[in-house]
């Protein structure tokens, strides 16, 4: 048993973010002498991707050809399970994403592998030690994986730093195909998010409200968009606002709406959900104000303030 086995993730012919971010995991497990690093995509037919991975401190990419174009679950699986038994990997690292939850619980129960997701950080001193935010990040759990010579370990997009490009040690190979058999279902189309009538995702400055500001109709929002306008910011809400219809959901941050990366990212009322953070935790400098003085987004704000968010409000107002 040796290693660590990343699971690329692409969409469209495209390699995802996360690809990158499970390549510096591995990488910094490599350092403490989890060796050596390989990279797998399973993709249809021949793919400039793999390239791609050839990251700083990989050393080998494997390319899994796939009788499908689009993602396909069961097909994934059986990729995963063959790497598995051919490489004998200590670690599998794949993302905590929609794709992986496809296949990662799968394949570790199939296998009776270790397993854990929402993995926040990564340690090896002879075995593995992984931790994950619970109730809602107050708390970090430390997972251990007694008796398992493998495990699967899906990690939080936005982690991670992604890994540099440009590597020049490693290999690229292709593996067995995947057999046509494997394919259980199949991919109908993408269903791009409506446009609306701001692009939230080129704003530099964005003004976040969330559940804590009490917004209950269009009306009680509407001194939100006009305190953005007053500071030059953009207007954008946490789902619970766009679920509630007081906010449209192109202005949805989130793992269900859109990631965002401004400069500034002024949160209001927000307490920082898991899925909240995953879509602005890269922001160059996050503020966040919440009358709850332990609410999660604190623990990755560049500034806090605890005080009430109305008064707040106003004060900005005032001074712009």
């Amino acid at each position: 048993m040796s290693g660590v086995l990343v699971i690329a993730e692409s969409r469209q012919d495209a390699l995802r973010d996360i690809s990158f971010e499970l390549i510096t995991a591995a990488t910094e497990l490599a350092a403490a002498g989890v060796t050596p690093v390989r990279v797998a995509l399973v993709s249809a037919g021949e793919s400039s991707l793999s390239a791609e991975l050839n990251s700083v401190g990989v050393d080998e990419v494997i390319t899994v050809q796939s009788p499908v174009v689009n993602f396909e679950p069961h097909v994934q699986c059986a990729a995963v399970q063959a790497l598995i038994d051919e490489l004998e990997p200590v670690i599998v690292l794949a993302g905590h994403t929609v794709d992986s939850f496809g296949f990662g619980p799968a394949v570790a129960a199939t296998m009776d592998l270790g397993f854990t997701s929402d993995v926040t950080a990564l340690r090896w001193d002879g075995s593995l030690k992984a931790d994950r935010g619970v109730y809602g990040d107050k708390f970090v759990q430390t997972v251990e994986f007694p008796g398992k010579s493998t495990v699967v370990a899906l990690l939080r997009p936005g982690t991670f730093a992604p890994a540099s490009a440009g590597g020049g040690a490693a290999t690229i190979r292709a593996a067995a195909p995947v057999d046509a058999s494997a394919v259980k279902s199949s991919h109908v189309s993408f269903e791009e998010p409506e446009a609306g009538d701001v692009d939230i995702t080129n704003a530099d400055f964005l003004l976040a409200i969330g559940r804590g500001t009490e917004a209950e109709d269009e009306s009680d929002v509407q001194r939100y968009y006009e305190l953005a306008d007053k500071i030059g910011a953009t207007l954008v809400a946490s789902r619970p606002l766009v679920d509630a219809g007081v906010v449209p959901a192109p202005r949805q941050v989130g793992q269900s709406g859109k990631t965002v990366t401004p400069k500034v990212y002024l949160a209001l009322g927000i307490s920082g959900a898991v899925q909240h953070l995953i879509g602005m935790r890269k922001a160059d400098t996050i503020i966040a104000v919440n009358t709850d003085p332990h609410a999660p987004i604190f623990g990755v704000a560049n500034y806090g303030a605890h005080l009430d968010l109305a008064d707040l409000a106003d004060a900005l107002a005032d001074e712009f």
